[in-house]
């Protein structure tokens, strides 16, 4: 169980649990532990290095060797980074000079003569059926011979791995806090939680878990133990019902259910006819999901159970419209259509979270100051009943609505899917946008506890609040959707990585560079594979043993405004279906060289897992004094079905970038300006001095020496942020 714990406690934390063992001389080993941590980007922390000399040899390294094996995987170190041209980024060809040598080759190989001939007599050539385009022509040893050692740079990554308490205490806190999360997780995060329930459910848990996909999750662990199920919605049950068919909990994606075995389905019968029994009206939540309800019914058999559980099959009575049960919705739909916004009004404050998801059009259907004036006091006093997720992301929106008509709006779904329309709303009129601020800054602010001493890293202030996981990817350094972080270097380099699962599969790594107007400017891809900026490391069409593509850009020479990476899906399996896809970038000095890949240069490394046929993780932006920035977008466009390139999509992506760049997020320098005014003391952290006695931390990296008492909130935590 250690070897399948402890790397996630590691990678949510960059906590190591205190290694258990006889006592020894283990210091000679624990610095050589240290030494290739360092070749990596990570680091042991002096106190973590202490407890490691204390232990025999042999039990530092057999930590070493688990924990080596969990950072690398962290950094995507734990493949071999391969480029087409071996010496990449020295000597990559003019792109047509390439595509002539591969044609040159492909007339004197007997093999492909008289195709190629075949070919070049109707003026096009298929790249793809060229003997030497397309695939390593040079082995990953032969490639690492044509590369000098990297020289090592200040400004190189070093992550510290800090010690943890015993690793039941740390498996414990960890699923504590992923449970009781108040925003939604990420596919990583549901997926870490479920085997942390599992290991867990006997164990302490949290005083509540708000949200309901985690929920569905700790729940499956209870049904195995025969716990009971914390489930006060026929949704929850229908959530677990998925789960045990191991889909979709979040009921974003339809779910094929499984046949369940006897006790699993009197277990959730027993669950929905308990819900029903307590509180009628929630039979109104079945007609949002009628389909997968009339599904489960299909695998519970409720009518063998109706005597014991007669309220369950009134769930299913309803799903087949054999029952009425009007929802919420379909009432207030009336309401509006019928132009009484005070009924609606009257109507949703039985529903504080739909009235607050509701208040923008409840606004534009106002006709009356009288009328706007009830929605906004209906808002204030269902403020406190409201989760604090709601409370930003509408505070969010009504900071950002405008009242010209003919804007663009962004819509990003729970599985990074973006896509961009002209904003045809009537306005919201700028007193009640005000009023609403103020009121939800008010009840923020009431909710979040004293800091005492607030210490802050200033690159944090930028970063976006993960209102949702499903706003960040999983991986090392990322950060949620709409954030900004400094970049520091001379050499910028983007790499991407898959392994395609049974079929050949070509990803094609682009990088496009626009202007201030978000027109293009260039870009460079396999059909431009140098520029002034830069260079692509060649084009890799297939990867049964796992490929990776390069692009090497000097940021003094980039012409443009903006840099856009992307990953286009040219053909085979998309994001979903290889066995392994990533993407990352790293940052050197302009002297350092070093092969292709260098881990302890990488500064984020993120999972490709997402719908479409386009990935966009982030982009960069230069700002009026020439520094450049990333803005994270973790987004997907649906492309076509095969052939997506750079050149396709260049307006699509634009389209995304201005939506995004110009939404102003809301981030940690909010959250910590209404904190401040309960603060002891307010220090931002100048990288060295940390104070004496206990504080709150709020920061990119966590520094080494914080008082023991102290909280402390990195972007492995930064969800603690949002108050419940």
């Amino acid at each position: 169980m250690v070897n399948r714990l402890e790397p996630l406690v590691i990678r949510h934390s960059h906590r190591l649990p205190a290694p258990g063992g006889p006592s020894g001389r283990g210091g000679a080993a624990a610095r050589q532990f240290d030494s290739a941590l360092m070749s990596v980007g990570f680091k042991l922390s002096p106190e973590l290095l202490e407890h490691l000399s204390e232990l025999d040899e042999e039990t530092v390294v057999e930590t070493a060797v688990r924990t080596l094996a969990t950072v690398r995987e962290m950094v995507g170190d734990h493949v071999q980074h391969n480029v087409y041209f071996v010496d990449f980024p020295a000597n990559v060809p003019d792109t047509v000079a390439f595509w002539t040598e591969c044609i040159t080759k492909a007339l004197g190989d007997d093999l492909s003569r008289e195709n190629t001939l075949a070919q070049l007599s109707t003026g096009v050539v298929d790249l793809l059926t060229l003997p030497s385009y397309g695939t390593y022509q040079h082995t990953y040893a032969e490639m690492l011979a044509a590369h000098d050692e990297l020289i090592a740079a200040a400004g190189d990554r070093m992550t510290l791995l800090h010690l943890g308490g015993a690793l039941d205490d740390e498996v414990t806190a960890l699923y504590l806090a992923l449970a009781g999360s108040t925003t939604p997780l990420g596919e990583e995060g549901l997926r870490d939680l479920r085997l942390l329930a599992g290991h867990c459910v006997d164990g302490p848990q949290p005083e509540a878990i708000p949200v309901r996909e985690n929920r569905a999750v700790v729940n499956l662990a209870r049904l195995d133990t025969g716990a009971e199920l914390l489930v006060d919605t026929v949704t929850d049950v229908l959530r677990l019902a998925c789960a045990l068919s191991g889909g979709d909990v979040t009921l974003t994606e339809p779910t094929r259910l499984r046949t369940l075995p006897r006790p699993v389905r009197r277990a959730l019968l027993a669950a929905l006819d308990a819900v029903v029994a307590t509180s009628p009206a929630k039979l109104a939540d079945v007609t949002a999901h009628r389909e997968m309800f009339k599904r489960l019914g299909e695998r519970l058999h409720p009518h063998e159970h109706r005597a014991r559980w007669p309220h369950a099959a009134d769930v299913f009575a309803v799903a087949r419209g054999e029952k009425q049960a009007r929802s919420i919705d379909s009432q207030v739909e009336e309401l509006l259509g019928a132009q009484d916004v005070t009924g609606a009004v009257r109507l949703l404050a039985a529903a504080p979270g739909k009235l607050f998801r509701s208040l923008d059009r409840l606004l534009r259907a106002c006709r009356t100051q009288e009328e706007r004036d009830t929605v906004v006091e209906a808002a204030e006093q269902a403020a406190p009943q409201v989760s604090g997720r709601v409370l930003l992301s509408v505070r969010e929106h009504f900071h950002n609505r405008t009242r010209e008509p003919g804007g663009r709006r962004v819509f990003v779904n729970r599985l990074g899917r973006a896509w961009v329309t002209t904003d045809a709303r009537g306005p919201v009129l700028p007193p009640e946008c005000e009023r609403l601020v103020t009121a939800l800054d008010a009840e923020v602010s009431r909710r979040l506890p004293a800091p005492g001493h607030l210490l802050i890293d200033p690159d944090v202030l930028d970063v976006a609040l993960p209102l949702s996981g499903k706003a960040t990817a999983a991986g090392l350094g990322v950060l949620p959707r709409g954030s900004l972080s400094p970049v520091d270097g001379d050499l910028l380099r983007f790499f991407v990585h898959w392994k395609q699962t049974r079929r050949d599969t070509d990803f094609d790594l682009s990088a496009l560079m626009l202007n201030a107007d978000y027109s293009t400017h260039s870009w460079l891809s396999y059909t431009a594979l140098t520029q002034v900026e830069g260079e692509h490391s060649g084009d890799i069409t297939e990867a049964p043993e796992g490929a990776s593509e390069f692009i090497n850009l000097r940021l003094g020479a980039v012409r443009g405004s903006f840099i856009v990476p992307q990953v286009n899906i040219f053909s085979g399996e998309g994001f979903e279906e290889v066995e392994e896809s990533f993407f990352g970038f790293m940052l050197r000095d302009a002297e350092q060289g070093g092969r292709p890949f260098e881990a302890r240069t990488v500064r984020m490394k993120s999972e490709l897992r997402g719908p479409g046929r386009v990935a966009l993780p982030l982009a960069f932006l230069r700002d009026d004094d020439g520094r450049w920035r990333a803005k994270w977008l973790h987004l997907y466009l649906k492309g076509t079905p095969s052939a997506n390139r750079v050149e396709g999509n260049r307006v699509s992506v634009a389209a995304l970038l201005r939506g995004i760049v110009e939404r102003d997020h809301l981030t940690v320098r909010y959250l910590t300006g209404l904190m401040a005014g309960s603060a002891t003391a307010t220090t931002l952290w100048d990288g060295t001095t940390v104070p004496d006695g206990p504080v709150t931390y709020i920061g990119l990296e966590r520094p080494d020496g914080l008082h023991p008492d102290s909280r402390i909130v990195t972007p492995e935590n930064l969800r603690d942020l949002i108050p419940g």
